[in-house]
């Protein structure tokens, strides 16, 4: 398997924890790719021009992170991250939306904050802004509801990696102020190998 990668997508990193978490990792390819140069190639895998975009061993190519990772889940055998059935598998898969959304409002308010200062929106900005402390609240309720205990999910593994983007771009925005439960989680999930061998940083 090839994938296409960044070192700072929390959704290639969703990925990466994911392969490590089902044993896979050794068997796939990281090939860096760089989506916001025009000469890159991404587009003629992937029409949206976005990583993660994976390669199957059989030349199928998948995208975006939710459909590359179950189909990681399905070539192990161990526990699966995406639970088959039942209520398991619909709290895991709202985590990994809630996730997800929350890192979706994130990176609109990054790349607002890129754009020249007179093209700016400070509304939009605060919007994104908001949505992810909505988020965030969520996430701590759900912690404090005990949702965040037993097997490791594919909900868990979409909250660290979303979590830890955030400290990663925002760090200022203190989100561990107020939830305690969630911030204490977030703290042992970071013990896992999958979650040390996958710290988002900057290229070289």
């Amino acid at each position: 398997m090839k994938l296409r990668y960044s070192p700072t997508s929390p959704y290639v990193r969703k990925v990466m924890v994911t392969a490590i978490e089902t044993g896979l990792a050794d068997g796939i390819e990281l090939i860096p790719t760089n989506v916001w140069k025009e000469e890159d190639d991404i587009v003629l895998l992937n029409p949206l021009g976005k990583v993660p975009t994976l390669v199957t061993g059989g030349g199928e190519v998948l995208y975006d992170s939710p459909v590359i990772c179950e189909h990681l889940d399905t070539l192990h055998d161990g526990i699966r991250l995406f639970p088959p059935a039942g209520g398991a598998r619909w709290i895991a898969l709202r985590q990994q939306a809630l996730a997800d959304g929350i890192l979706d409002a994130a990176v609109l308010r990054l790349l607002e904050g890129r754009r020249p200062q007179e093209e700016r929106s400070a509304a939009w900005a605060e919007r994104q802004k908001s949505c992810v402390e909505r988020g965030h609240d969520a996430l701590d309720a759900e912690a404090d509801a005990g949702l965040l205990a037993g097997d490791v999910t594919i909900g868990w593994i979409s909250i660290g990696c979303a979590l830890g983007w955030l400290d990663f771009r925002f760090p200022d925005d203190h989100w561990r102020a107020g939830r305690e439960v969630l911030a204490g989680w977030f703290e042992e999930f970071c013990k896992r190998p999958s979650m040390r061998e996958t710290v988002p940083k900057e290229p070289v």
